[in-house]
């Protein structure tokens, strides 16, 4: 079979879950099968295409498709030409605007569609909540549709999409990068070895449910004074969060650092790792905290059940219940053995089920079936 040549398609407001998966399963393809191509959407000056640029640093090519604003529909015009150009066999797209441009323009021009879906928003604005919903029905005319998890996939079957399209493949990690991190000799950042830091990593965004975090901290910070909030990350909920934080008695050990390249050193340097969303595939950000050992604990969502096993990977809270997930932060933060026996149960978990160059396997088979 000659070589594949696949076209990534995102439309990025950052370096969140789906732009760090698509670099993950970039970097495991196998290149003597696929030449493996990004384009994104440049929709404003100040927009973040970070997923771009690393990409580019892979020794891979990438391709910006420039637009005024979020819905031009020159953008549709420039894919399809880039998409000829390059003689593209494969368009496979992440998140609902990329689904809608990349499903028509694969309709103009002839290729096979796959999507992944990452997880879904709940948003306030009308406008936009109309075009994630059209979106979501784009997916029922895809060629395959690849969710990350059994909840997705479950979801899928809801929204309409044809039970024979739909394959999950678990999502993946790159462990690379958490293992360069886990052995780095690098002198610590920060200088108060007594001090026990909670991170967080991902966006400011409604179903991340940052305030139970920052409710628990709050609580947590009542009876112990060593410790510290890392939020690392941004999004349009961040100026409230901030507001809310300032509000709080821990207002001093909160702090909001926004995007950080550097984000895994800031996890493997923190005693735990936290997320109280309401709403996940399977997270990125936490695969990557276990694999690098650091110990986690979280509501109990679907998808995030796959990652921790309670008691046994990790700990978890049932939603909402900001007392009970206050008491799991205590005991990882305090109970020193019982905190090396999740971490060490978590990283080996992830190591064995949820690696990168298994997931991009999976995908290589995925793509060659599509070609037959």
């Amino acid at each position: 079979m000659k070589k594949m040549n696949i076209l990534q398609f995102i439309c990025p407001t950052g370096l969140h879950g789906a732009e760090m998966w698509i670099l993950a399963l970039a970097r495991n393809l196998d290149p003597e099968k696929i030449n493996c191509h990004l384009a994104v959407t440049l929709e404003s000056e100040d927009q973040n295409i970070e997923v771009y640029n690393r990409f580019l640093k892979l020794g891979l090519p990438g391709h910006k498709l420039e637009m005024q604003g979020r819905f031009d529909p020159k953008g549709l015009r420039k894919l399809c030409k880039l998409i000829q150009r390059e003689n593209i066999d494969l368009i496979h797209t992440h998140g609902y605007k990329s689904d809608i441009l990349g499903l028509i323009a694969a309709k103009i021009t002839g290729i096979k569609t796959v999507s992944t879906p990452h997880g879904f928003e709940n948003v306030n604005d009308f406008k936009l909540r109309m075009f994630i919903r059209l979106g979501c029905l784009m997916l029922r005319f895809f060629d395959k549709v690849a969710p990350l998890s059994e909840e997705l996939e479950s979801d899928m079957c809801r929204i309409g999409v044809s039970p024979e399209k739909v394959q999950m493949i678990m999502n993946g990690v790159d462990l690379d990068e958490a293992e360069a991190e886990r052995n780095s000799q690098e002198p610590p950042l920060f200088d108060d070895p007594g001090e026990k830091r909670i991170s967080y990593v991902g966006q400011m965004i409604y179903r991340k449910n940052i305030d139970d975090m920052i409710r628990a901290f709050d609580l947590l910070y009542k009876d112990h004074k060593n410790i510290r909030l890392l939020l690392i990350g941004d999004g349009p909920g961040r100026a409230e969060l901030e507001e809310k934080a300032k509000a709080s008695d821990a207002a001093s050990k909160i702090e909001f650092l926004g995007y950080r390249t550097d984000r895994l050193k800031l996890v493997k340097e923190s005693a735990l790792f936290a997320m109280t969303s309401s709403l996940e595939g399977i997270p990125r950000c936490m695969m990557e905290a276990m694999a690098m050992g650091t110990p986690v604990a979280a509501y109990n969502i679907p998808g995030v059940d796959k990652l921790i096993l309670h008691g046994e990977t990790g700990l978890m809270a049932e939603f909402g219940q900001v007392e009970a997930l206050k008491a799991q932060w205590e005991k990882l933060l305090f109970d020193e053995d019982f905190s090396a026996q999740m971490a060490e149960a978590g990283r080996q978990h992830v190591l064995e089920k949820f690696s990168g160059a298994r997931m991009a396997v999976e995908y290589e088979r995925l793509y060659q079936s599509l070609m037959v």
